[in-house]
């Protein structure tokens, strides 16, 4: 490994002189830092990181927690968050929970035995109101925020969010101005913020449009393709009257929707369906799903942006973002005939 007393035995100037050339400090030309820089770089001189984590008590390493890699929500946000980052000079670790609770303590006790500057976090949602790994990380003070809704063992964060009541509010609406007045509900895991705000969004729609809700025409679906084919399978057992579905998750309206053309179904002349994300395969499924588009990337910007201040030791708040619909092909009147 190249050390700095090479460099400055090559270069014939001291020791200190390389230094502050490599720091880039203001009492040196721009020519001499230029040379000593340029002479490192064919040298293949490698800056002992440690050391300067060391000097400066800093990691330059921030954690990012998910549930995983392979859900399409997260993958836009993460290169948001990674692309300013490498910006800013801040690498990131990246983990995943799986979305279970004691992975999820485990990933954070290693990211604080890490020192990491900052962490993002998607929370495991759970009906525990504590969490001895999140109170450990107040302990130490280490800025946090949070990538979604807060529950209660993270309220005390800061959270970047889409404003999930107004998105499906607008879904539903969308499917009432159609003419719908038999909508079933694909809800999500009603442990996590979002479901319950999307069902809630979904409610809201009906009770302002003075159209009664029909608790039989909900469906728990959870959050992932094979979740929505089977409450697609289920919807079609109860010979329901209804002419359009509204899930709370983009995957399990595509789980439902391939499980409904599979079984004869066609969307949308007998039944309309509403996703929720926007995830790439939205657009390009077998039927182009109508859905909510949420603002991924701007969500993992602010959240970065919340982070520098949170770094700086500034006041940060949370922020709620608006999200919008984009119609498809998957949507239409109802039939004169429910199926």
């Amino acid at each position: 490994m190249v050390r700095l007393k090479e460099i400055a035995a090559v270069a014939g100037v001291s020791v200190m002189t390389v230094s502050k050339a490599l720091r880039n400090k203001p009492d040196l030309s721009a020519a001499t830092k230029e040379r000593i820089r340029k002479l490192a770089a064919d040298m293949g001189y490698v800056p002992d990181i440690s050391a300067q984590q060391l000097r400066s008590r800093t990691t330059r390493l921030l954690g990012l927690v998910i549930s995983a890699s392979t859900n399409p929500i997260n993958a836009r946000i993460v290169m948001a968050i990674e692309e300013r980052a490498h910006e800013l000079g801040y690498d990131l670790i990246l983990t995943h929970t799986l979305n279970r609770p004691e992975r999820e303590e485990a990933v954070l006790r290693r990211l604080i035995a890490r020192r990491v500057d900052g962490l993002f976090i998607t929370p495991v949602y759970r009906f525990e109101k504590s969490s001895p790994a999140y109170e450990e990380l107040s302990r130490h003070g280490i800025p946090t925020v949070i990538l979604g809704h807060r529950a209660p063992f993270c309220q005390q964060y800061p959270a970047i969010e889409t404003d999930d009541v107004a998105a499906s509010a607008a879904a539903t609406r969308h499917l009432l101005e159609l003419g719908h007045r038999r909508i079933v509900f694909f809800a999500g895991p009603m442990v996590a913020p979002w479901a319950q705000l999307r069902l809630e969004g979904y409610r809201r729609a009906h009770r302002d449009a003075g159209v009664p809700l029909d608790d039989k025409l909900m469906f728990n679906a959870g959050s992932t393709i094979e979740e929505g084919s089977a409450a697609a399978l289920q919807f079609m057992q109860e010979r329901s009257d209804a002419t359009a579905l509204q899930c709370a998750h983009d995957l399990t309206a595509i789980g439902a929707v391939d499980t409904l053309l599979n079984q004869g179904w066609r969307v949308p002349q007998e039944l309309s369906v509403v996703g929720f994300g926007n995830i790439l395969t939205s657009e390009f499924f077998r039927v182009p799903l109508t859905t909510v588009r949420q603002p991924k990337l701007r969500l993992g910007a602010i959240a970065m942006d919340v982070m520098m201040k949170l770094l700086r030791g500034e006041p940060a708040q949370s922020h709620r973002l608006p999200a919008e619909l984009v119609i498809r092909a998957s949507t239409a009147p109802p039939p004169a005939t429910p199926r």
